[in-house]
């Protein structure tokens, strides 16, 4: 046996699960961008190309949006878990920064989400425009 006591694996765990989860967010906020350059020189050049690679991307973009809400729910959950004792300790300021982000994740950005994915024929273009950069900005 390798002598890890359940703190030290916990720890692991936790390491595994964050360094997991970092890799969604990061693709995703780097996606937005893009999309908002294809979405751009779409509107700009009409190139049907443009709007062909944005939809493509876009689909990637939900798919790695879910993954990252899916690992991000297995995160908080281990701090009850894992980590119960720091939770007593550390919860008055933990908790509402962890409310804060859930708030965030599940309402602005799946709402832009919802907007970029479902409304890209009732919506104006230039308003189509705003989609991407504000999903970002709702993500930081």
């Amino acid at each position: 046996m390798l002598g890890l006591d359940a703190l030290e694996l916990a720890r692991i765990q936790f390491a595994f699960t964050v360094s997991f989860h970092i890799i969604f967010p990061a693709i995703t906020i780097g996606l937005a961008s893009y999309l908002a350059v294809l979405e751009g020189l779409w509107l700009k050049t009409h190139n049907e190309a443009y709007r062909e690679l944005y939809h493509f991307w876009s689909k990637i973009f939900a798919v790695n949006f879910g993954m990252g809400v899916v690992s991000g729910l297995v995160m908080a959950y281990q701090f009850g878990t894992n980590w119960s004792f720091f939770s007593e300790f550390a919860g008055s300021i933990t908790g509402p920064l962890l409310t804060y982000e859930v708030l965030t994740a599940f309402f602005l950005e799946a709402g832009f989400l919802g907007v970029m994915l479902f409304g890209w024929k009732p919506r104006r273009p230039r308003a189509a425009l705003l989609s991407p950069p504000a999903w970002s900005r709702s993500a930081h």
